[in-house]
């Protein structure tokens, strides 16, 4: 409980020292909202259905997004892993696509989607792949060769030793790059539903509140959700790969972007 006693320490700091900026006169209360102003919106938007329905459909998308890039990536990094000729063949396709912004796409996507839920999944996964594509590639590049080397002896196929050698070895460091991905799709998808203007999503109704007056209150209580749903994400999956892989440091590694 420690840890987690010094983080709450932390963010209860924080917003002391918000409330008293604002409160001396620091900073002008119509540019930015006391958090007492900011918590009592939220307490009375989580009693809206439209703003239930808005995070509903940020949480579900960003939730689509994930599972895609993970059917995605996974098959093609162990392809590129195992194969050094398709990872060369491929390698310049990669490495152009990659650095590319998903916001610099929207246009894009817009003009062959529509601004709909299919253009924030779109980018969502697009985004989220790389991190678990790399990971993966790095991992079977990592591989003891004596490892392999000692399966084969024993007359193992490549298929078998790929599932009894590599994946295990694997695992650790794709788990790592699904934490990555999974809050690179959160963030993806949160700005798609701010820049494209969609219909539904926490960042359709942070636009929304950015142009009304008097809706800085709305757009800081919209922030705080995310801000919340991110870290609720990320500790579990946290949580989550520390019992998975308690024989592997790896989870509690920086892993490779």
């Amino acid at each position: 409980m420690r840890p987690f006693i010094r983080n709450l320490i932390g963010l209860v700091g924080f917003f002391l020292l918000w409330e008293g900026a604002v409160r001396l006169n620091l900073i002008e209360r119509v540019f930015l909202p006391t958090p007492t102003d900011v918590f009592a919106r939220l307490v009375g938007l989580l009693g809206q259905e439209t703003f239930l329905r808005d995070v509903i459909a940020t949480v579900l998308a960003w939730l689509i997004a994930l599972v895609v890039a993970i059917a995605i990536a996974v098959p093609a990094g162990l392809l590129l892993g195992s194969l050094p000729s398709v990872r060369m063949a491929t390698r310049v396709l990669v490495e152009f696509l990659r650095p590319i912004p998903p916001v610099a796409l929207i246009p894009l996507i817009i003009m062959t989607l529509g601004s709909g839920p299919e253009a924030k999944i779109t980018l969502a996964v697009y985004a989220s792949v790389w991190p678990i594509l790399f990971n993966i590639i790095y991992a079977l590049d990592d591989i003891d060769p004596l490892l392999v080397d000692t399966a084969r002896s024993f007359g193992n196929s490549r298929l078998r030793v790929a599932a009894t050698v590599a994946l295990p070895h694997a695992a650790p460091f794709a788990f790592t790059g699904l934490r990555l991905s999974a809050a690179i799709a959160l963030i993806v998808t949160v700005s798609t539903e701010y820049l494209a203007g969609s219909d539904l999503g926490v960042g359709a109704f942070i636009i929304n509140g950015a142009n009304s007056v008097d809706g800085m209150d709305e757009v800081l209580a919209g922030t705080i959700v995310i801000g919340l749903v991110g870290y609720l994400v990320n500790e579990g999956f946290e949580r989550l790969g520390k019992r998975m892989f308690r024989w592997s440091d790896t989870t509690r590694a920086e892993a490779l972007s």
